[in-house]
């Protein structure tokens, strides 16, 4: 974690799906300090998923957000248009989940800052694009939700070419991060809501971490 007077820069890559919630739990609940500044990052695509959701999604995705003081900081996320019968704490219509999210981080760590990065893939793979970012932010952890999935092996991983144009290699988001990352990069697998974390780095693979 390093010295109390170290700040840390932890930049998380978010978008609107369950790894990503639970790469933001883990960050939340076993990396970041209340010295630290986290950075949520989102590379946007055209052919991207809509960049909202509802608030019942992070329901479905059971993401638990720390508790670090005795104070109610989350219930603003619950003030506003509450639906008559969806139930408690469910949210009419939608909102933009870069900022639901920055908000549920600065509920859970209020002294905490909370920066949000949107990137434009362009002509590069995403991977290319936050290792870019990461390096040039000067970024000590990166996070990553990775799927593992029957359908991922059945069909492969995407081809990513190596840094300095050499030839393709087969690895996923993730797995690419992982390799070339000059930061501490960690790719976090979620098993269900109390199930703990699976993380994978550059030198520690399939550790089991409880929640």
């Amino acid at each position: 974690m390093g010295s109390d007077t170290t700040t840390r820069k932890v930049m998380v890559v978010v978008d609107p799906s369950r790894e990503a919630a639970g790469a933001l739990q883990y960050a939340l609940s076993h990396v970041v300090t209340e010295k630290d500044e986290l950075i949520l990052v989102h590379v946007e695509t055209q052919n991207s998923w809509k960049n909202t959701f509802s608030f019942s999604f992070l329901r479905r995705t059971g993401i638990l957000i720390p508790a670090v003081n005795n104070n109610n900081n989350s219930s603003s996320l619950n003030n506003g248009n509450q639906s008559s019968s969806g139930g408690e704490g469910m949210v009419e219509g939608e909102v933009d989940f870069l900022e639901a999210m920055r908000q549920l981080c600065e509920a859970a760590r209020p002294r905490l800052k909370v920066t949000v990065e949107r990137l434009q893939m362009g002509a590069k793979d995403k991977a290319s694009v936050i290792l870019f970012k990461s390096t040039a932010m000067g970024v000590d952890h990166l996070i990553i939700g990775q799927k593992k999935s029957l359908s991922s092996v059945l069909l492969g991983n995407t081809k990513y070419k190596k840094p300095g144009g050499l030839g393709p290699k087969s690895m996923d988001t993730a797995e690419y991060l992982i390799e070339y990352s000059k930061c501490n990069c960690v790719a976090v697998q979620k098993k269900g809501q109390t199930g703990g974390y699976l993380l994978n780095t550059k030198t520690q693979k399939n550790f089991w971490l409880l929640a």
